[in-house]
């Protein structure tokens, strides 16, 4: 593609990824965001999200010249509204414009009018000047009162309006701290959520040399011990730092953008065990990035991929342990994750002193906190680090991380945690995570339930479902997961991208840890039995969303 020259406010198509181009505005970065090294990038505000990145220019469009090309290959909702969005702010601005040039006219017009006025005879100026000096001395006494006495009537005002009023500028150009780069919604997209934009690549770059590490991504530090001394927050920072009433220190993604493309990989030999949904993305993207990547999986042919892509065999899950540092394992219940540690060829066989194991598996905090003591037992270091996701966002690199146990650990597992999410969380001593991935799933799973229910209870009633889906999508509950799984209920399709029988494991140990403390789950033991009986009718390895043939049978 020939170079383009693009520069600061100029609309683009921004290309990332397997997703379309996506219409949006070069703005300035936050002060505290560094622009990547390597290739010339401009940093991209999308329309119709919240999403931002630094995309590279060969990745860019001019988006007037290119409108007609991409309306055309894209027909999606969202992508119309985005760019309706886009539309409406060049509508805005031209009005703008349009105000800005009639205004400039009249201030014109009548400042050649005033000087017409007041332009003194020759004979006259040094009278007037010297009548004028004089009055300026006798004022001099009175403009300190008024000054004093008008003091009360400014601190009435904002401070954003009392620095207005004191910074008086030329009509029609913007102060220099004030630029406008902000991009204006149009009403209808204003409830549409975040999407994975920030992952978006124009073309593969996995044969491109890696640079220094992402400063886009974040690792959040969630300690329940320490009170911080002081609550800072700010709009342009990266992260919001807020004292929570229960004086813990959360520590948040103002925004969760990630760009993968330049990680710097650990020169640690990273094993992997399970090629699931999940596993199999996980592990496609720490190839890509460059990791020495040795895989196991109970069903050898899925291995065959990824050896393909340059990853090594290991013929057990011990083998594996003894020939890497850092082995992580992703399966699919507390049972499985408890076999590959203690059965035959098992994980614990070849743990010793220094060995590093992470089990990225979703289960209950006892199964964790057991499988920890023994590999502690052994003289080796653990780690819990369950994902929030599912098939698509693993294999896009943007799972959300919960991570709990060896605090070094964590920050060994850096680059593979970059490589394979958007956002990691350090929440402390093993179980942790295991207990906040059970409350994350149980809303989930109670959600999708609801959603069934509301779709199923607008066909019985005569009401279009595809009409209830678009009045959600314009609403506060907007959001990527509301938008797929209703179309996979539309079309009738439930090919997997979360495992109902899954979701299900995940409420019924939601509903035990709840009973273990004796606090009440009834909407996650309610949408439990939905899902029981979504599993009677052989619904259990279709994706979560098949939960709404429990409703119409």
């Amino acid at each position: 593609m020939a170079a383009v020259s693009l520069r600061l406010g100029d609309l683009v198509w921004g290309k990332l990824g397997r997703y379309p181009p996506w219409p949006g505005k070069i703005v300035n970065p936050p002060k505290d965001l560094k622009k990547p090294r390597g290739k010339k990038c401009f940093f991209v505000k999308f329309f119709g999200t919240e999403d931002h990145a630094w995309i590279k220019v060969e990745q860019l469009k001019p988006y007037h010249a290119h409108k007609e090309e991409m309306i055309k290959i894209n027909k999606g909702k969202r992508f119309q509204q985005a760019v309706d969005a886009v539309e409406e702010f060049l509508r805005r601005a031209k009005g703008r414009d349009q105000t800005s040039s009639h205004n400039s006219a009249d201030d014109k017009n009548r400042r050649n009018s005033s000087e017409e006025r007041s332009r003194p005879n020759s004979g006259d100026e040094k009278r007037k000047l010297s009548l004028s000096e004089g009055k300026v001395k006798k004022n001099m006494g009175e403009g300190k009162k008024r000054v004093s006495s008008g003091s009360s009537e400014r601190g009435s005002k904002s401070p954003l309006k009392r620095a207005q009023e004191q910074s008086p500028r030329k009509r029609g150009r913007p102060p220099k701290d004030e630029k406008d780069l902000t991009i204006p919604e149009s009403s209808t997209v204003k409830g549409v959520m975040a999407g994975p934009m920030a992952a978006f690549k124009w073309q593969p770059t996995v044969s491109e040399p890696v640079k220094d590490a992402d400063p886009h991504f974040h690792h959040f530090l969630l300690s329940q011990t320490e009170k911080p001394a002081v609550c800072y927050q700010a709009i342009t920072k990266k992260l919001k730092i807020c004292e929570e009433e229960t004086g813990s220190t959360s520590i948040q993604a103002a925004d969760s953008t990630a760009v993968n493309g330049s990680i710097t990989p650990t020169d640690k030999k990273i094993g992997f065990l399970g090629l699931g949904l999940m596993g199999s993305g996980i592990v496609s993207n720490l190839l890509k990035m460059g990791h020495t990547v040795t895989v196991w999986n109970r069903t050898a042919e899925k291995c065959d991929l990824f050896i393909q892509e340059g990853a090594r065999l290991g013929r057990t899950p011990a083998e594996v342990v003894s020939t890497c540092d850092i082995t992580f394992a992703c399966v699919s219940d507390p049972k499985a994750a408890k076999d590959l540690v203690l059965g035959p060829s098992g994980v614990l066989q070849g743990i010793r002193p220094g060995k590093c194991y992470v089990d990225m598996s979703t289960v209950d905090a006892d199964t964790v906190t057991e499988l920890a003591q023994v590999i502690v037992s052994r003289g080796g270091r653990f780690l819990e680090a369950p994902v929030s996701g599912n098939q698509q966002l693993s294999n896009d690199g943007m799972l959300v991380i919960l991570a709990a146990g060896d605090r070094g650990l964590y920050e060994d597992c850096s680059s593979c945690f970059q490589a394979m999410g958007k956002t990691s969380f350090f929440l402390g001593e093993v179980g942790n995570a295991a207990k906040m991935m059970l409350i994350v799933n149980m809303v989930q799973g109670s959600f999708m339930a609801t959603i069934a229910e509301g779709l199923t209870l607008a066909q019985v009633t005569g009401q279009s479902q595809q009409t209830l889906l678009d009045i959600l999508n314009q609403g506060q509950l907007a959001s990527i997961f509301l938008d797929q799984k209703c179309q996979n209920i539309l079309q009738g399709n439930f090919k997997p991208d979360f495992y109902l029988k899954y979701i299900q494991k995940d409420l019924r140990l939601a509903i035990a840890l709840g009973d273990a403390v004796n606090h009440p789950t009834p909407m996650a033991a309610a949408a439990n039995e939905v899902y029981k009986r979504a599993k009677a009718l052989d619904q259990s390895d279709n994706d979560m969303s098949a939960v709404y043939r429990a409703y119409i049978h």
